[in-house]
């Protein structure tokens, strides 16, 4: 086997300051120094198949996989190791595609990344694949995580990599190892090393405080950036960087923010009195589509991110709203009452050939709202409610408006946001209120395309309207 070596550097900016004394700033771990990609191994695509997992299809069942404990030599870095090993494993069992064995079962330990696994002794435990891992301190203060993947079924090693970073990256570091694992064995870029922007709620339904969060995307790292001091809206990120856009209500009037998420830098778009929703990034990152009421009228426009102009792109005396692009910039989707409910439209990125796609089965006809577009371009997920149940659903469709499947339903569940890779989406539901004042709570849950895989993502408060990020560079 030939072994090649390759560099990347990942940068980030976890720093702690203020833009202003309204807003707090998201603390953000920062990559100080290069990661490090030592040793990079790949072997050919036949033993590889062995341990490929093919998720297009309907339920999978979860790969069993061992995850063993980094090994290290010293109190900190066995710590880390232990560390790094659990959150690895928590990734993986929460995508719903493998089944992490239990550490106690286990029959050898690793002492160092060069031993060999003893694959009999892990076939027995019927693990199909096995990281394993350590972690050293190097002369310059710095933590080298190394990592091994191997098929133990072909008894071959499918990939292995070496990071070195501040000892503080190693959540991170854990994340993007499990990518790599995930992507080695369903052929599909992973999607642990992302966050979620979202609204956190508290205080009295008639005095309700919503302030903007952030965390990693198992719950991690959860900062807020703004302080209630006004109400802010939904939360959009860009495809291409961290950046998000929202809506704030500054003295009554609401506002559309540019943030970045990296650098705390916050600017104003604009004051757009009426409008109903905040602005969704183009595919470049360069324009953003919004709705605007005007006169009674809502419809949707186009804002240049680079000269601030804006063109309009339907015209119809309707509430046309919660516009989406196409990953390729070509088409949007929107949501609009034209036709006497609410329903999904796609058109060409100019206005033009503005045409309906859902319709709903018969019996269970009902309003449709929020689509957005999944990064691959092949599905629009979107919220239904069905009128003939009461209930609201989370459902996705092509953009023709063929194959609709409903995945996820509850008293009000609502916004879809797609994870990066196009394979998991996550949504806010809210319980219903009851006879004693009590309930009512707003919770995040995500879900993958299957239907069966949902998990609720633990916030310190009530939590709406999430945003998920792109991959982190």
């Amino acid at each position: 086997m030939t072994q090649h070596r390759h560099f990347y550097t990942i940068p980030g900016a976890y720093s702690e300051s203020y833009k202003s004394h309204m807003y707090r700033l998201l603390e953000y771990i920062k990559l100080t120094s290069v990661l490090l990609m030592l040793s990079v191994l790949f072997i050919g695509p036949s033993a590889l198949a062995q341990v490929r997992l093919d998720i297009t299809r309907g339920r999978v069942e979860p790969m069993p996989i061992a995850i063993s404990v980094f090994s290290g030599r010293s109190d900190e870095t066995i710590a880390m190791g232990k560390d790094i090993s659990a959150v690895i494993a928590s990734d993986l069992e929460r995508s719903g595609l493998f089944r992490p064995l239990d550490q106690k079962a286990f029959l050898q330990d690793f002492t160092s990344i060069d031993v060999q696994p003893r694959f009999a002794d892990w076939r027995a435990l019927n693990a199909q694949a096995l990281v394993q891992g350590a972690v050293e301190v190097l002369p310059n203060g710095q933590s080298r995580v190394a990592f091994r993947l191997w098929d133990v079924i072909g008894g071959q090693q499918i990939v292995g990599q070496a990071y070195a970073t501040q000892p503080e990256n190693w959540r991170r570091v854990a994340h993007i190892i499990a990518d790599l694992v995930y992507q080695s064995i369903t052929g599909e870029s992973g999607y642990f090393d992302t966050r979620i922007v979202y609204i956190a709620e508290s205080g009295p339904a008639n005095k309700r405080i919503k302030r903007l969060a952030i965390m990693d995307q198992d719950g991690a790292n959860h900062r807020y950036l703004t302080d209630g001091a006004n109400l802010v809206l939904t939360p959009r990120y860009s495809p291409t960087s961290q950046e998000i856009t929202y809506m704030s209500y500054f003295r009554d009037v609401p506002r559309v923010y540019l943030f970045n998420i990296d650098t705390g830098r916050q600017e104003v778009l604009g004051d757009f009195p009426g409008m109903t929703y905040a602005p969704r990034f183009s595919a470049d990152g360069n324009k953003v589509i919004l709705s605007l009421a005007t006169n009674g009228n809502s419809d949707i426009y186009e804002m240049d991110l680079r000269t601030r102009r804006t063109s309009r792109l339907t015209d119809h005396p309707s509430i046309d709203t919660s516009p989406s692009y196409s990953p390729d910039g070509d088409r949007v989707t929107f949501a609009s009452d034209r036709g006497g409910s609410q329903q999904v439209y796609v058109m060409n990125a100019d206005g033009s050939n503005q045409t309906r796609i859902s319709f709903g089965t018969e019996g269970r006809r009902g309003r449709y709202g929020t689509p957005v577009w999944s990064p691959r371009g092949d599905l629009i997920a979107f919220t239904r409610y069905a009128q003939g149940d009461g209930q609201f659903y989370i459902g996705v469709m092509k953009p023709d408006g063929t194959g609709e499947r409903l995945l996820a339903k509850g008293f009000l569940v609502e916004a879809p946001t797609w994870a990066p890779n196009g394979r998991v989406l996550m949504y806010f539901a809210q319980s219903p209120t009851r006879a004693d004042g009590s309930g009512g709570r707003t919770r995040l849950f995500s879900i993958d395309l299957t239907g069966y895989n949902q998990r609720e993502i633990l916030t310190p408060q009530n939590a709406s309207d999430p945003a998920w990020s792109p991959l982190i560079p």
